[in-house]
């Protein structure tokens, strides 16, 4: 199963235009979480105390961990995220600390090296931007958490950007990119 995980707000968003234009190439069936529909959260100080404890006795039967087993079960995961102030919407950014459950995302070893424990091979980043991408807290955030804390191997960053910028066609580039996706294997 391919999970998506949408933090586009907004109704005519072209970061999940392009996401929708990638779940149609990958051909597959999905299922889409859309974030802004969850009531997403910071966990408090409650919360982080009771998953500590669940968490110590292995006990992952508490609703607060439906997100980390559906994300740890899926097979592919493609995340929409429109750049934002040099990094994602914060709403991912809830997301990632609600489904960061030691024990279902990832382990550590006895020389407290993190083991990956999700069972996706692969983590492609959507992503648009209005003017000049810089991946660095965005895609590369994702790409480290993906490949050295849940054991996703591969990490894939699809984007299109500077579409906001005075001279650049929008349209020409958001396509271009959707056409770009027929060399891409996916």
């Amino acid at each position: 199963m391919i999970l998506y995980v949408n933090s586009c707000v907004r109704e005519e968003s072209r970061t999940d235009l392009l996401a929708r234009a990638v779940l149609n190439k990958m051909g597959e069936p999905y299922q889409e979480l859309y974030l802004p529909n969850e009531g997403l959260q910071p966990l408090s100080r409650e919360q982080l105390n009771k998953r500590s404890a669940l968490v110590s006795k292995a006990d992952y039967t508490d609703q607060m961990f439906r997100y980390a087993k559906q994300f740890a079960a899926a097979d592919k995961i493609v995340i929409s995220a429109p750049y934002w102030d040099l990094s994602f919407p914060a709403l991912l950014k809830l997301y990632i600390e609600n489904i960061y459950a030691v024990g279902i995302v990832t382990e550590f070893d006895s020389s407290g090296r993190p083991r990956g424990l999700c069972q996706a091979r692969r983590l492609i980043y959507v992503t648009t931007a209005g003017g000049p991408y810089v991946e660095d807290y965005s895609f590369g955030y994702m790409k480290a958490l993906a490949e050295d804390y849940f054991g996703i191997p591969q990490t894939t960053l699809i984007k299109a950007e500077m579409l906001d910028v005075e001279g650049f066609d929008a349209d020409k580039i958001l396509a271009d990119a959707i056409s770009n996706l027929d060399s891409l294997s996916l």
